[in-house]
């Protein structure tokens, strides 16, 4: 690997409070009622803070996806066979998915990057980073190794760096995930796992009860340090989920916007904002999953999604449409005339401009 953890974490800076400044006044200074556009304001201020300018283009756009498999499917926590995994990561790469029909129909870029799926990968568009042909079963010990877990770590973010786009996204594919990522979660919250845990891709009842338990007695044979996000994607996480946790990183250390899928997703960018905090505001939300445990992470960030779409499939399938809400608060921001341009004088919104006159 050519970077380590700490050097990737200190590459992270806070945004640009200057250009910030700068495109909160010509939002005030654009032809409409102030706050009248509401997240597209605001997002093009935050995007003004990652790429330190006011007028800011999200035009190339990609999603990363990475692809691995995890032990515990072996406890039945998964209505799913792990042979699903090599599968979908293959059509991945040949728009035959949800992400990846959407990111074509909408022109954005995709790399599916294998970093643990349990088999050879016979497609060549598939990248191969592979760490090792799945992880560990949770319930009888680690994931994986701290170096595996710093290793997955520094792909994700490496490739995230080595991106070329305005904007990336962040989605998986591995049949388990919502297993591990829920053990994750519940370890960072310090939150019982039935408030984290939901049916993922559907299971039965019997299941769903095997997947709580087997999550529970993960957590208890591993003793993952939840001040320690290494500690805890090695020991209870998974492949995937590091090598996302690492792509939201590289994406905040090359100060591009970075938008979270779903459940798994923002499980990972969770893990990122605990291992550097300033990565916060480089992150994007997209839909609210219907995963239970996803507004849990959200509200640990104080993140609110953009979209109320119902979906729960995964693999980045939000990011596509974000970018476009993305590359509006841009269009808003470059091209909508001020108050000058427009020939108004607006002085009669001084009034407005001193409080809030638009909640009853």
């Amino acid at each position: 690997m050519n970077m380590d953890l700490r050097t990737l974490l200190s590459m992270i800076r806070p945004l640009d409070t200057a250009a910030m400044d700068a495109a909160r006044l010509r939002q005030e200074q654009l032809a409409k009622p102030p706050g009248s556009l509401g997240r597209l304001e605001s997002l093009s201020i935050q995007l003004a803070g990652i790429t330190g300018k006011v007028c800011s283009r999200v035009e190339k756009t990609h999603l990363l996806v990475f692809a691995a498999d995890n032990g515990v499917v072996e406890e039945g926590v998964s209505s799913a066979p792990q042979s699903v995994t090599l599968q979908q990561t293959v059509n991945l790469t040949r728009a035959k998915t949800g992400a990846s029909v959407l990111a074509k129909h909408f022109g954005s870029g995709i790399t599916v990057c294998d970093v643990g799926v349990n088999a050879q990968v016979p497609e060549k568009a598939v990248l191969n980073r592979k760490i090792a042909y799945g992880t560990g079963n949770i319930v009888h010990g680690p994931a994986m190794t701290r170096a595996q877990a710093e290793q997955a770590v520094c792909i994700g973010a490496e490739l995230a760096m080595n991106t070329p786009a305005d904007a990336l996204g962040v989605g998986e594919m591995g049949i388990g995930n919502t297993t591990t990522s829920s053990a994750v979660l519940a370890v960072l919250l310090d939150l019982p796992v039935e408030q984290v845990t939901g049916r993922g891709g559907g299971i039965t009842d019997a299941a769903f009860a095997r997947k709580k338990e087997v999550i529970t007695q993960a957590i208890a044979v591993n003793a993952p340090n939840r001040d320690d996000p290494i500690d805890v994607l090695s020991k209870v996480g998974g492949f995937d989920l590091a090598a996302m946790c690492g792509a939201f990183l590289g994406a905040a250390a090359s100060r591009r916007p970075v938008v979270i899928d779903g459940f798994i997703s923002v499980v990972a960018a969770l893990c990122a904002v605990r291992l550097c905090p300033a990565a916060r505001d480089y992150l994007v939300p997209s839909h609210a999953s219907f995963e239970i445990g996803y507004q849990k992470a959200m509200e640990a960030m104080d993140l609110q999604p953009m979209l109320l779409l119902g979906m729960r499939l995964g693999e980045g399938s939000g990011c596509p449409l974000a970018f476009q809400i993305l590359s509006a608060a841009c269009a808003v921001m470059s091209d909508m005339a001020t108050f000058d341009q427009a020939g108004i004088n607006d002085d009669y919104l001084e009034d407005i401009r001193k409080g809030d006159k638009f909640t009853v």
